[in-house]
């Protein structure tokens, strides 16, 4: 129990020297009412694509900025650094295909290149001619791809933990996909996880799997990641269907795109991660000839983007403004 609060204590200490030097480098404001759920549900807007009617959240204006979630979040995750970020950029985060509330039509292909598409359609329907990429976890898979695919879209790239073509889909992935593909995930994994909120910040639950301290995985944000997957049978098959989308690696053969790209980007990598390998940060950053190298964030999980978003926001105005960490 000492340990326990030796280590939250520690926590604490860091995202404060974090916030210091985020504001104090970047010209950033802390945000004087940060959004919770109720705010975000109220921004949720729904634009209709060939893919679906794709539900996103946008705030600010000028040059867009587009976010990618991870799995099984949604646009959710993004809220602290649209906070801080808004100010900047027109701040768009979409659900992607089969995650939190956009309405797909069962028939639809949930594979990472068909999420590029949907992208590209959102962004035509808003009037967008390119973005600045934010991205974490499978939504680096889908990042890198939307770049290789319309690499004149897109000004600049951070990637945070994520898939790299020598680590897609990673180990620790395969058994979800085992049990997607036999039905069971969605119910017998994520329901759990929502009934019983304890299970799911428990070491081997969605908080103490993927987040630095579980205990920021509040009820409020496991209903709203975990409520909209599990409302339907419908949706039930679709969250099954986004993991096994990533069984045969979406990045297979795109080193060499990658290598032509020019574009800015930026490597934020937690090296408390278990999930992804410790490799694939220096993969990335030997392979993008745009990087600015990367920034370790120590003991920081899989989605510390959603509890550090100040690093995010410190990261992305540094890149936006041709500066580095």
């Amino acid at each position: 129990m000492e340990r326990r609060r030796f280590l939250r204590g520690t926590l604490a200490i860091g995202a404060a020297a974090i916030t210091a030097r985020a504001y104090g480098m970047s010209g950033l404001s802390a945000p004087s009412s940060p959004l919770d759920a109720q705010q975000f549900r109220k921004m949720r807007r729904f634009t209709r694509t060939p893919f679906g009617n794709i539900a996103y959240v946008e705030c600010g204006s000028g040059d867009a900025a587009l976010f990618l979630h991870g799995f099984p979040l949604n646009g959710f995750q993004w809220r602290g650094a649209l906070d801080r970020l808004s100010v900047h950029r027109r701040c768009i985060a979409p659900d992607l295909m089969a995650m939190g509330y956009s309405r797909i039509p069962h028939d639809q292909s949930l594979a990472p290149a068909a999420q590029v598409g949907m992208l590209a359609a959102l962004l035509d329907k808003l009037s967008i001619r390119s973005v600045d990429l934010i991205a974490n976890d499978s939504g680096g898979a889908v990042a890198q791809l939307f770049l290789a695919r319309f690499p004149e879209r897109v000004r600049t790239l951070l990637l945070t933990n994520c898939d790299a073509e020598p680590d897609s889909p990673p180990p620790a992935l395969l058994p979800v996909i085992s049990m997607a593909h036999e039905g069971r995930f969605a119910e017998e994994t994520l329901g759990p996880w929502l009934a019983d909120k304890a299970l799911a910040r428990s070491p081997k639950g969605l908080g103490g799997l993927t987040y630095s301290d579980p205990t920021n995985l509040t009820d409020e944000i496991i209903e709203y990641y975990l409520s909209p997957l599990l409302s339907s049978t419908l949706r039930k098959s679709q969250a099954n269907g986004y993991a096994i989308a990533l069984e045969k690696n979406p990045l297979a053969g795109i080193e060499a795109s990658l290598r032509k790209s020019r574009v800015a980007a930026r490597i934020v990598w937690g090296t408390g991660d278990t999930i992804f390998s410790q490799d694939s940060p220096e993969y990335l950053n030997r392979i993008l000839p745009g990087t600015r190298g990367i920034r370790r964030v120590p003991g920081a999980k899989l989605f510390f983007p959603e509890e550090y978003p100040d690093i995010i926001a410190e990261e992305a105005a540094l890149l936006w403004s041709g500066g580095s960490a």
